[in-house]
């Protein structure tokens, strides 16, 4: 197998992202969210990163994910092609008050960060008991009279 050292459009690709991205600022990693029972799971890519160079940080509902890849290269090698993105990666989530971000859970399998946020408590649908009018009519009857009144009905009443 031989190792093409020359692909002009390739090249041509590579130098253009280059030049308009930066090498130096951080770079969106890939992502997919979703939503399951009572959480929502969040799966962010970050092949070839040691699990030690990923810091996932919160503060109110902000999460922020920043991880790190060095060059798979030693210091004297000589370089022959290098379309792998190096440096420093960041992405920011920004999540709704209806998540639990005191409970947010990481872990990091095979190149795969993922983050699950439970629904907050407040923000979980629940049921809700209907009443009857007569019930209501009831409970204001009974809000409504004050000791004297209570009074004088059970003086009447006797």
């Amino acid at each position: 197998m031989t190792l093409m050292r020359f692909d002009p459009f390739r090249d041509w690709e590579r130098l253009s992202e280059q030049a308009l991205s930066g090498r130096t600022a951080p770079r969106a990693m890939p992502m997919e969210a979703f939503r399951r029972g009572d959480e929502f799971v969040v799966a962010l890519d970050l092949p070839g990163i040691d699990p030690d160079d990923v810091d996932v940080s919160v503060e109110r509902n902000v999460v922020t994910v920043r991880a790190t890849r060095q060059p798979a290269r030693d210091e004297g090698a000589e370089l022959i092609i290098d379309e792998r993105p190096q440096g420093e990666f960041s992405r920011q989530l920004f999540l709704g008050d209806n998540l639990d971000t005191t409970k947010l859970s990481a872990d990091f399998e095979r190149g795969v960060l993922t983050l699950r946020i439970p629904v907050a408590e407040s923000s979980k649908p629940r049921r809700v008991e209907i009443g009857s009018r007569d019930e209501r009519r009831q409970l204001t009857d009974d809000r409504a009279s004050t000791p004297a009144q209570a009074r004088a009905e059970e003086h009447a009443n006797a």
